[in-house]
């Protein structure tokens, strides 16, 4: 898995994927109806076979929104989550240095190490290339 900002990243683009199909679903599969007595339906002409909408009885059509409405929640949830624990939201900007020297004196470290290893292995070799040519052949 990637770092947390492409996690934060990542989670943002699914919201935003999540309220286009929800803006989807609900122009796709309302009811056409009329919400004051001087409103009208308009008339849109299509094509004979396609609807401009397909209604879904008021019973699925509330459950879907429900679920939707849920979906948003939670990944709205996730996402402040993401956000709650990035780095330096709680740590001043000394704090942040300090971490900072401390991870360099390691990567110092472990540099160290890995320069101390390439030379053993090298030693190592060295002396395994000798023994072998030492040995004669039959």
């Amino acid at each position: 898995m990637g770092d947390r900002l492409t996690q934060l990243q990542d989670a943002v683009d699914q919201l935003a994927q999540q309220f286009v199909a929800c803006i989807y679903y609900l122009n796709r599969h309302h009811n056409l109806e009329t919400l004051g007595p001087n409103d009208q339906i308009r008339d849109v002409k299509q094509e004979p076979d396609q609807q401009e909408v397909d209604p879904h009885p008021d019973d699925v059509f509330k459950s879907a929104q429900v679920e939707l409405a849920q979906d948003l929640i939670t990944k709205e949830q996730q996402i402040e989550l993401l956000i709650s624990i990035l780095p330096g939201l709680d740590n001043s900007e000394q704090d942040q240095e300090r971490n900072i020297k401390e991870l360099e004196e390691e990567l110092k470290a472990a540099e160290a190490q890995r320069q101390e290893a390439i030379k053993e292995k090298e030693d190592t070799m060295a002396k395994l290339d000798a023994v072998i040519r030492s040995i004669r052949r039959p």
